[in-house]
């Protein structure tokens, strides 16, 4: 009896021994991890430089995806997990994190073809959803130094009838050179100017600064704000988040027949010339949803005796975004925007009754990488309640991405000026007017991206 339970014992052990000395595959191991978290950025037409579609592509960056998992520099995702749950969340899990680091120093073995999932349906021709309706936005020659003001121009959006929308992807040709480029649409009006480029010349110091808003005094869109006159914001594109899908939410945006489109573009030249391009997708539904998402972007204060970064500053709060709302909402999605010094934002929601909580904390914001973040679970706004953005920046040496330490940071439309515009989306009825689901308590509501 001994003997056979010794025999079965050393068996057992060489079974473990086995299971355990067994390497980490791609096909088996690394494959799944890949299609769930990183192939979204990580395959041909998408923002990411390599693809991470099949192991002869993968091969070679076996040790240099070990490095950025084990630091968490990927997949890029700032939120602090002590605030909100979020369904978008793309942070890897301890054990995905362990399966690439064992398949990287384990030899990065392929593995048996046999054992590898089913690839990805990704949509063609590198879109991340599969647009039912795609527009052609207008043409923009970007010159290769300089410096290009921000920029509107109207094309008629194509829509020939109402049309509720479920999803929006923009497509920008050159990423290098694309600051953001935001969707706005409004009624045809009949004086309306096709593909004729609007903008505001602004007084700039001989370093493209411009010159400082006294108190109280907001952004000024002269000529633009012909244009953009009676427009409804449909969304942006910032580095890092092309798309914006309510599919999930049951809900949509409202194209009505007619439409015109109203662009507007923020280039950046980068010493070589450019001619810019941007598509538009759109998923559509033959039904009216029953909640409209409407997407808001945000702002504090803009002047700049309120808005003054100090020189040499490590840890500047700016004033903050209060928004007040005016009918009971559905608060579901939310995007920091700030620039080169930004450093952390906050969103906080007061209800009526007085109690509190942090909807959102990115604690190490990332120019590169604005992201959007859609809660698990959206947060009910009662009529009355308030969304608070708060934000600091880091205006020091000790920021690697400051053009300047040693210069006042007003607020304004350039990469090496300033901006606090936390975006936000709500849901509500589909037969509330965009225009009047919020108030401002303080700061203005012609944030920008």
């Amino acid at each position: 009896m001994r003997l056979s339970v010794a025999i079965s014992l050393i068996a057992g052990t060489a079974i473990f021994a086995a299971e355990t000395s067994s390497p980490v595959t791609f096909n088996k191991d690394v494959l799944p991890v890949l299609q769930k978290n990183c192939q979204s950025c990580h395959r041909p037409g998408q923002i990411a430089p390599m693809s991470f579609l099949t192991y002869q592509s993968t091969r070679p960056w076996a040790k240099a995806m070990k490095s950025v998992v084990v630091s968490r520099k990927m997949p890029p995702w700032f939120a602090d997990p002590h605030y909100g749950h979020f369904s978008n969340d793309r942070s890897l899990k301890q054990a995905d994190i362990d399966t690439l680091v064992k398949w990287a120093d384990g030899g990065a073995v392929e593995g048996d073809a046999k054992d590898a999932p089913p690839p990805v349906p990704w949509p063609e021709n590198g879109w991340q959803i599969k647009p039912d309706v795609v527009v052609n936005g207008p043409d923009f020659h970007v010159p290769a130094k300089g410096l290009v003001e921000w920029t509107w121009i109207t094309v008629p959006s194509g829509f020939t009838k109402d049309t509720w929308v479920t999803s929006i992807e923009f497509r920008p040709s050159d990423l290098s050179i694309t600051h953001h480029i935001c969707l706005q649409m409004k009624a045809h009006a009949a004086d309306t100017e096709y593909n004729v480029p609007v903008w505001d010349d602004k007084p700039r110091d001989q370093n493209g600064l411009e010159a400082p808003r006294p108190k109280g005094t907001p952004i000024q869109r002269g000529k633009v704000s012909r244009v953009t006159a009676g427009s409804y914001m449909m969304g942006c594109y910032v580095p890092g988040m092309p798309t914006i899908d309510f599919r999930t939410l049951h809900a949509g945006k409202l194209i009505p027949a007619g439409t015109d489109f109203v662009f507007v573009f923020h280039y950046t030249p980068n010493g070589k010339e450019a001619d810019a391009h941007i598509q538009m997708g759109f998923t559509v539904t033959n039904e009216a949803p029953e909640r409209k998402f409407v997407t808001v972007a945000g702002s504090s204060v803009t002047d700049s005796d309120s808005f003054a970064i100090p020189p040499n500053a490590p840890n500047w709060e700016s004033p903050p975004m209060i928004a007040s709302f005016l009918v009971d909402a559905e608060l579901v999605w939310m995007m920091p925007h700030m620039h080169l010094r930004g450093k952390d934002m906050t969103y906080e929601v007061k209800y009526p009754d007085g109690n509190s909580e942090i909807a959102l904390k990115v604690p190490n914001y990332d120019f590169n990488w604005q992201l959007g973040y859609l809660l698990a679970q959206p947060i009910k706004l009662p009529k009355g309640s308030t969304l608070i953005g708060t934000a600091h920046y880091d205006n020091s040496a000790n920021n690697k991405y400051n053009p300047n330490p040693n210069q006042t940071v007003y607020y304004g439309d350039m990469t090496w000026e300033e901006m606090m515009a936390p975006f936000f989306g709500v849901l509500v009825d589909k037969n509330v007017d965009d225009k009047k689901v919020f108030k401002y308590l303080r700061g203005e509501t012609s944030g920008g991206a």
